[in-house]
């Protein structure tokens, strides 16, 4: 029998990472299937526990380079994650400092520059290598330790490139610096270069890191929703037991206002609950005896008992965090670029700089070391990868920050890769399409009540029900007046005595139960009902005086906002709402195709379904009971005002809290990955002129260098065009 496990991975720095320790988990027969996610660094690994164990598998990882280890279920997020980010910017800021000097000198290689002064101490050889040498080998000893895992296991990446480029332009200027020692005259070092760009390529890698600790911050913040303790009947007592103690069968008690510890069923007792965090609905959900409860939703109402129905792994709450963390385990469909060519570049161009070192030495220059070597750090420098390192993050940081601009955070690079591809748009309702709180929209007058106003006011105002919220604040300019027996009627209104009359709010059913409602009054209800909205009415004595209807509204453009969606992609409604709510909603909206009655861990399904028929799916909510889904889809947008955790859990955030902005949001994914396509044609088309320029020998290393810069710049003034995007 096959066994699942996922472990913690720590040494990553790359998709080539992430896809050595699968090639080499999935070469062995024992192990059925094994996936790595970069972003949470886990590895899921499918396995016979008869043929292999765990130990091993922790062996074969540790053989390459990495190093796997349980995961601690009490700490979703690793502290170690939280110490490699600081220490990685740390990095970056001393790198910084240092170079900064180095980066002065470089004017002095610009001719139209001579005119700015350089101080004789900051050219002087021996001040150059001490600025250089921590740069080189302990601030960016993570590239050469990341270029030998990846060489030791017959691959190349980035850090291959990065290593092989900054020791070339250090290790030629330390040769050039050891073969003119004791003679006077411009020196020509290239410190500087592997300086600086290490330094710029550390940046990148903090902002990385930054940017992969946001799907494990929605975990944690899940997973910090869940109740610690609860009131436990034991033995005759009402003890406070932790949860883990409590087990299925046990008998807790539940106050009016605390969260509900477990998931369980009503005993004692009836109560409203607000479950607005597992459905995303702002009404609460009236409860009874036999009625089923969530674990961590609230009871606002009264006192209850219930009897524990699940605990542990088999709770609502964890089985969205489960679903949230096997949506993140799935690798993204879009590998970088640069990454993939660089398989390929790094031992062509080592190739053809070899070749050219030996043509040059051994035929064209009679055995003239100096020259080859020139030709041969020549090659090196000219391919270094600064331009194809910068073509990605500074189109990435220009374009993004460019929404930002607008309110549109988009939280990595995949976020702006993968926005362009969507065809289908799915929208949560409530808080999304809709305001998120019931208002009065319509009201009826059957019989004329002096004061019916104040009335209902007075009597609402009693009341923490979201639909009496409404009402007080419909009415806020009536009066308030005494209330005598004022009653609270779980799950159909409120009654009480105003001026000697009897008065009864709530639905229609409950109003029923005591008055005659004639046909004109039932069609009426129909007609409010048809366009979702909630109906109630107000009794007065023993007559139906008033008929209102409440409804959560759309939010302003966006019936307009859909339209112009429209016209390029299919627009899906999904909700937990009622199906008459929300065909009602998406009729007046003009969507088509809809989902209701939808529960938290179904939402992910459909759009898994819309997936699998070959759709790429934006999700657009605001909800915790979204989390899952934004996961699951291929971009997850929150709305700003959303939850911290429906936030984390997506690709892109609305500060501004509104669909408008989201033709902008692809559009700046459009253009952006535009220019990101034309800065790697620009920087490979840089090398493939640059490489047999400099192997022919008409590129002096330092010309290459300059070059290399030359080819940096172009690519960041290409990237700073998205700056004048209209919004």
């Amino acid at each position: 029998m096959m066994k699942e496990e996922t472990y913690q991975i720590s040494g990553m720095h790359c998709a080539a990472c992430a896809t050595r320790i699968e090639r080499v988990l999935n070469r062995e027969a024992a192990i059925e299937e094994a996936t790595v996610n970069l972003v949470m660094e886990k590895a899921t690994v499918k396995y016979n526990p008869k043929q292999i164990d765990r130990a091993a598998i922790f062996e074969k990882i540790s053989n390459i380079g990495f190093e796997a280890h349980e995961i601690d279920k009490d700490n979703h997020i690793s502290k170690r994650e939280h110490q490699e980010l600081k220490k990685q910017r740390n990095k970056f800021l001393l790198s910084a400092l240092l170079a900064l000097p180095l980066l002065y000198t470089m004017f002095a290689h610009f001719t139209f520059l001579d005119f700015i002064p350089v101080p004789e101490l900051l050219m002087h050889p021996l001040f150059q290598l001490a600025l250089a040498t921590p740069i080189q080998f302990i601030l960016g000893g993570q590239f050469y330790f990341g270029a030998w895992r990846a060489l030791k296991n017959k691959s190349a990446n980035m850090d291959v490139l990065v290593a092989m480029g900054t020791s070339a332009a250090y290790f030629y200027s330390f040769y050039m610096m050891i073969l003119h020692q004791g003679h006077p005259g411009h020196v020509p070092l290239y410190f500087e270069t592997s300086a600086v760009l290490i330094t710029l390529i550390l940046l990148g890698k903090y902002f990385e890191k930054r940017a992969k600790g946001h799907a494990s911050d929605a975990i944690k913040k899940l997973a910090a929703l869940q109740v610690k303790d609860a009131l436990v009947e034991k033995h005759g007592e009402v003890v406070n037991l932790s949860i883990d103690q409590i087990q299925v069968g046990d008998i807790i008690h539940i106050k009016s206002g605390t969260y509900i510890p477990l998931d369980a069923e009503i005993i004692a007792g009836s109560t409203s609950i607000n479950e607005s965090m597992i459905t995303g609905e702002s009404i609460p959900v009236d409860k009874t005896i036999g009625d089923s409860i969530i674990g961590s939703t609230l009871n606002q109402a009264n006192f209850i008992k219930a009897r524990v129905t699940h605990v542990g792994d088999d709770l609502v709450l964890n089985q969205i965090i489960k679903v949230v963390e096997e949506a993140q385990t799935k690798k993204p469909q879009i590998q970088r670029l640069a990454d993939k060519i660089s398989n390929i570049f790094v031992p062509t161009v080592v190739g053809i700089a070899l070749f050219a070192f030996l043509l040059w030495f051994f035929i064209l220059t009679s055995f003239d070391f100096t020259r080859s070597l020139e030709i041969f750090i020549a090659v090196i420098v000219i391919a270094c990868p600064c331009a194809l390192g910068l073509a990605t993050p500074t189109s990435i940081m220009v374009g993004s920050g460019r929404a930002a601009e607008s309110g549109i955070l988009f939280k990595s690079a995949e976020s702006l890769e993968q926005t362009r591809q969507i065809d289908t748009i799915v929208f949560d309702k409530t808080g999304t399409l809709t305001k998120g709180a019931p208002e009065v929209v319509d009201t009826i007058e059957f019989e004329r009540v002096p004061h019916i106003d104040d009335y209902i006011k007075s009597l609402e105002s009693q009341s923490e029900h979201p639909l009496s919220h409404a009402l007080v604040s419909h009415f806020k300019d009536a009066k308030n007046v005494a209330i005598k027996n004022y009653e609270t009627h779980i799950g159909n209104g409120i009654s009480g005595m105003i001026d000697g009359s009897s008065i009864r709010i709530g639905s229609l059913s409950f109003i029923a139960s005591e008055i005659t409602l004639t046909e004109d009054m039932k069609q009426q209800q129909h007609q409010l009902e048809s366009k979702g909205a909630t109906v109630i009415g107000v009794q007065i004595k023993q007559k139906l005086a008033m008929m209102i209807a409440l409804r959560d509204e759309p939010k302003p453009k966006v019936k307009e906002t859909i339209r112009q969606l429209r016209q390029h992609y299919e627009v899906v409604m999904l909700s937990g709402d009622s199906q008459m709510t929300v065909e009602a909603i998406a009729r007046e909206l003009g969507i088509q195709r809809t989902f209701a009655n939808v529960k938290p861990n179904e939402k992910a399904k459909i759009i898994e379904t819309l997936q699998e028929d070959n759709h790429k799916v934006m999700m657009v909510g605001d909800g915790i009971n979204d989390a899952p889904s934004l996961i699951q889809s291929d971009i997850g947008i929150a709305m700003g005002s959303g939850t911290d955790i429906a936030i984390e859990s997506s690709d892109v955030a609305l500060v501004y809290n509104h669909i408008s902005q989201i033709p902008e949001v692809l559009k700046l994914s459009e253009l952006t990955i535009k220019n990101i396509k034309q800065n790697l044609f620009f920087a490979f088309c840089y090398n493939i002129i640059g490489i047999p320029i400099a192997a022919a020998g008409f590129l002096a290393p330092w010309v290459a260098g300059t070059a290399m810069a030359f080819s940096s710049v172009s690519v960041v003034l290409n990237a700073l065009r998205l700056k004048r995007i209209q919004k």
